[in-house]
C-alpha cells in the first residue's frame, strides 16, 4: 500500500480480488492516476482520513467494493470515479457507466459529478436494495454464485423451497398488505448476481417497490436459478412497481431485513430514499 503522512488530494483504491483484474490491469491503473494515492481495498480502511475533505476517490473492483465503498462515503463531499472490474457490475450499468476500463477511466478524468439516490433501512445505508425475508439470502447467495459449483447452488437452494410466506403491511408513501415470501425495495434494475427486480434507478429520486419480485418461491427460484447459471431472466413489468421515498414495513412473524447482501436485524423496518453527499463521475 502507497503511503502518505498528511492527507492526500486523490485517492485509487484497488481490489486485487475484482473479477477482471489482473498483474496488466493493475500495472495501468496505477500507471493512469501516479498521481493519486493507491491503496488496496480492505473493510477495515478508513479511507475518509487517508484524503482531503473533497479529495477525488477513484474505485476499481467489483460491486462489492464500490458499493463498500460508498456506504463508507456516503455522507461525504467527495467525487467518486467508478472502474468497474466484477463480475455483474450492478451499479455500474444502472448508472450507465461504461464497463470497458479504457471508456471508464476516461469517465473518471473528465465525467460530470453528479449527487445519486441511495437508500437506507433502519439507519443502513443500501446501494443495490433492501431485501425482507428470503430475497435477502438470495441476493447473498448470487453474489457467491460464481464462486459455487451447481451443487452447492442447488444445495442453497433447498432452503429456499423450505421457507414459509409472512404477513405484512406496509405505510408511508402507499399502503398496501398481503403475503409474501420476501420483499424487495431496489434501486438499481438488478441486484446480486444480477437479478432483474425493477426499472429503478440511482438517477431517480425514489426507490422501487417490487410487487411480484420474490412474492412466490417460484419466482425467487426462477431468479436464483436464472443468475446462478447466468441465464437471462425476464424483465420486471413497470406495472408490477410502485415509487416511493418513504415506507414502514411490519410483517408477521417478524422476518430477517438486508441492507444489499448484508443482514442487519430483522422488521420493523423504516426505508427512505436520500439523495447523496456524495456525487459520483457519470459520462457527459
Amino acid at each position: 500500500m502507497s503511503s502518505s503522512k498528511t492527507p492526500a488530494g486523490k485517492l485509487l483504491i484497488l481490489s486485487r480480488r475484482a473479477g477482471s483484474m489482473d498483474d496488466q490491469i493493475e500495472a495501468n491503473l496505477r500507471e493512469a492516476y501516479a498521481d493519486h494515492l493507491i491503496v488496496e481495498f480492505e473493510t477495515n480502511h478508513d479511507f475518509a482520513k487517508l484524503i482531503t475533505p473533497r479529495a477525488p476517490v477513484i474505485v476499481a473492483g467489483g460491486d462489492g467494493t464500490v458499493e463498500f465503498v460508498i456506504r463508507a462515503l456516503a455522507d461525504s463531499d467527495h467525487p467518486l470515479g467508478i472502474l468497474s472490474l466484477g463480475t455483474f457490475n450492478n451499479f455500474a450499468n444502472a448508472l450507465g457507466i461504461p464497463t470497458d476500463l479504457d471508456q471508464a477511466i476516461e469517465v473518471t478524468k473528465t465525467g460530470h459529478a453528479r449527487a445519486i439516490t441511495l437508500g437506507r433501512v433502519n439507519g443502513h445505508v443500501f446501494v443495490e436494495a433492501c431485501a425482507i425475508g428470503l430475497f435477502g439470502e438470495t441476493i447473498a447467495m448470487g453474489d457467491s454464485a460464481k464462486d459455487l459449483s451447481f451443487g452447492e447452488v442447488a444445495r442453497k437452494l433447498k432452503d429456499v423451497i423450505a421457507s414459509r410466506p409472512f404477513q405484512y403491511d406496509l405505510s408511508g408513501d402507499f399502503a398496501g398488505s398481503g403475503s409474501a415470501m420476501s420483499l424487495v425495495f431496489s434501486n438499481t434494475g438488478s441486484i446480486g448476481g444480477k437479478l432483474p427486480v425493477s426499472d429503478s434507478t440511482p438517477m431517480s429520486h425514489y426507490l422501487e417497490f417490487s410487487v411480484h419480485a420474490g412474492r412466490t418461491r417460484s419466482d425467487i427460484v426462477a431468479r436464483a436459478v436464472a443468475s446462478a447459471l447466468q441465464f437471462k431472466h425476464d424483465d420486471v413489468g413497470s406495472d408490477q412497481v410502485f415509487r416511493f421515498q418513504q415506507l414502514e414495513v411490519k410483517t408477521k412473524p417478524r422476518v430477517r431485513v438486508y441492507a444489499d447482501n448484508v443482514y442487519i436485524g430483522r422488521t420493523p423496518a423504516a426505508i427512505t430514499a436520500v439523495v447523496s453527499a456524495l456525487r459520483v463521475l457519470l459520462p457527459r
